[in-house]
């Protein structure tokens, strides 16, 4: 959440990590009998010990207190099984950081009613399509959430969000998209590639623009385009 944007909430300040490599989207689907269909879900030891490292590495470089992960363990009893089993196994390496667990329906409720509870949340691939979209809507929409793909050689920086907007495709044609989201993640970029004064004058510029409230795209309730709003940014650096 940011200041300039009214919401229902405050203090909303909250990293969502996904596993990204596995999960419900490895593409395994096929056709048992004509017109049945099995799409399968596939969960690594491999994969699910790497995402579980990066949460508490994160939180304790950038002086974060809480890691909650994210499940459906009281149904998929293996796959996920597997998944928290390697949370809690590397949550015992960090004991200044709190650890709890939360099954993603009752994750998705008090997300919308409580989110300030929240601090770091992790999740399988599936599930972190829900939970960013969810966290996106109750701190001011997809237009200002960042985000990006971080592996270990390579990394993709994009818009946090991707739930669709009403009368996106109007916005697009008068060129009214909010640019928020892809500057904010412009700055996560700098700041991976080492150049943290960079993302800081980024960062700055966009949440002063934003707390003015004069340069602000149809979905934040202004009337600017796209342009004129990335202008306002680099007037404000420069």
């Amino acid at each position: 959440m940011k200041p300039g944007l009214p919401t229902r909430h405050e203090n909303v300040d909250i990293v969502v990590i996904r596993e990204n490599t596995v999960g419900e989207y490895s593409g395994l689907e096929y056709e048992v009998v004509p017109v049945v269909f099995e799409s399968v879900k596939v969960i690594t030891k491999f994969c699910s010990e790497r995402i579980a490292k990066y949460p508490f590495e994160y939180a304790y470089l950038n002086d974060r207190r809480k890691v909650t992960s994210v499940h459906k363990v009281n149904i998929m009893k293996l796959a996920d099984g597997l998944f928290l089993e390697s949370f809690r196994r590397v949550a015992t390496k960090y004991p200044t950081i709190e650890y709890n667990e939360i099954i993603l329906d009752n994750c998705c409720m008090q997300l919308v009613s409580k989110p300030e509870q929240f601090d770091i949340m992790v999740t399988p691939n599936l599930y972190g399509n829900h939970v960013p979209n969810t966290s996106a809507g109750i701190a001011g929409g997809t237009g200002v959430m960042p985000g990006g793909n971080v592996g270990a050689e390579h990394a993709v920086f994009e818009q946090g969000a991707s739930a669709g907007n009403v009368g996106k495709e109007k916005m697009v044609e008068h060129k009214t998209v909010n640019p928020v989201a892809l500057l904010l993640s412009s700055a996560m970029m700098l700041r991976h590639l080492q150049f943290p004064s960079f993302s800081d004058r980024l960062e700055n510029a966009v949440k002063n623009v934003i707390l003015e409230g004069k340069y602000l795209t149809k979905d934040l309730r202004g009337d600017f385009t796209t342009q004129e709003a990335v202008d306002a940014v680099i007037a404000n650096i420069e």
